[in-house]
C-alpha cells in the first residue's frame, strides 16, 4: 500500500472519520451525598483518559541493562471544572479535602474512617453520532490537590475554572461496543457499581 494515497488513508486510516476529544463525559461519586455532583457532568470542560503504565525491572548482565516487565502503575489523574457564582462544584472537593485532613485540627472525619473517604469516577467517550465508545472506571479516589483559581482585572471575558488533581487505587475499562447509553447520573442510587450490567453477574469488564 502506498503511503501518498488518499482514498487509502479515507479506506484504511480514519475509516471511522476519528475520535473526537470533545465528546466525552465525566461523572463523579463523591463518598457523601450531594446534589451538585449530578451537575458535575456539565462543568467538567477537561480531563484526560487513563495512561497504561507498567514499571520495568532492570538487571545487569556483561554490562548491558535487560528489562522486565514489574509491576502496575496507576498515575494521578486530573480534571478542569468551570466555576460558577454559587461555587457549588469547587465546594464538593473542599468538603471532600477537608473531611480527609481537616483545615484546623489535622485529622481524618471519623465518619470516613478507614478509607471511606474514597470515591470513584467514570470517564466516557462518546462517537460523534452519540454512541458510547469507551467507559473508563477510576476506583478508590480521592482529590490530592484542589488548585487554586487565578483572579485578574484582565481576565473580563473568562470563565473562571479550577482543576483537581486525584490519586486512585485503579481504573478498568470497559467496553460498550457502540451501544446506546443507558446510564442516568441523575436516578437517585445509581452510582458505579451500577453503570455496568456486566458487573453484577460478575462477567469480564473489557473485551479486546
Amino acid at each position: 500500500m502506498l503511503s501518498f494515497n488518499l482514498q487509502g488513508f479515507l479506506s484504511n486510516g480514519l475509516g471511522l472519520g476519528g475520535a473526537r476529544p470533545t465528546h466525552f463525559q465525566i461523572d463523579i461519586f463523591p463518598p457523601f451525598q450531594t446534589i451538585s455532583a449530578r451537575n458535575f457532568s456539565f462543568l467538567c470542560c477537561a480531563a484526560s483518559l487513563p495512561e497504561y503504565v507498567v514499571q520495568p525491572a532492570t538487571v545487569a548482565y556483561f554490562g548491558a541493562i535487560l528489562k522486565y516487565n514489574a509491576e502496575r502503575v496507576f498515575g494521578d489523574w486530573s480534571v478542569q471544572i468551570y466555576n460558577d457564582e454559587d461555587f457549588a462544584q469547587r465546594s464538593i472537593f473542599e468538603k471532600w479535602s477537608n473531611a480527609m485532613n481537616t483545615l484546623i485540627s489535622n485529622r481524618l472525619d471519623p465518619a470516613f474512617y478507614p478509607t471511606a473517604y474514597k470515591g470513584a469516577a467514570e470517564i466516557t467517550q462518546f462517537g460523534k453520532d452519540g454512541r458510547i465508545l469507551r467507559r473508563y472506571r477510576m476506583v478508590g479516589l480521592w482529590p490530592m490537590r484542589v488548585s487554586d483559581i487565578p483572579l485578574s482585572w484582565e481576565a473580563a471575558t473568562q470563565i473562571e475554572r479550577f482543576e483537581v488533581s486525584f490519586c486512585l487505587d485503579y481504573f478498568e475499562p470497559i467496553l460498550q461496543t457502540g451501544t446506546a447509553d443507558v446510564y442516568n447520573p441523575i436516578l437517585d442510587g445509581e452510582g458505579p457499581q451500577e453503570t455496568n450490567p456486566q458487573l453484577a453477574q460478575n462477567l469480564p469488564l473489557f473485551t479486546a
